[in-house]
């Protein structure tokens, strides 16, 4: 199912940095983030309800501008 907040999300896990762009065009990478993590939210119903309990406000992350 598409989601309603993130538009699309990529994943190096050699550096674990999770990079997820939102639809409102903004671009933020989260550091240390578990390849069991990224891929527990690619397998959950709602990205964006998975993101806002598992991977928000619990990893370091900076925007991309």
């Amino acid at each position: 199912m598409p989601s309603t907040v993130i538009r699309r999300f990529t994943y190096s896990p050699d550096s674990e940095e999770l990079t997820i762009e939102f639809v409102t065009g903004r671009r933020y990478v989260y550091s240390a983030v578990p390849e069991e993590e990224v891929q527990a939210m690619r397998e959950a119903f709602s990205k964006g309800v998975y993101f806002n309990k598992h991977i928000r406000n619990r990893y370091a992350y900076r925007e991309l501008v």
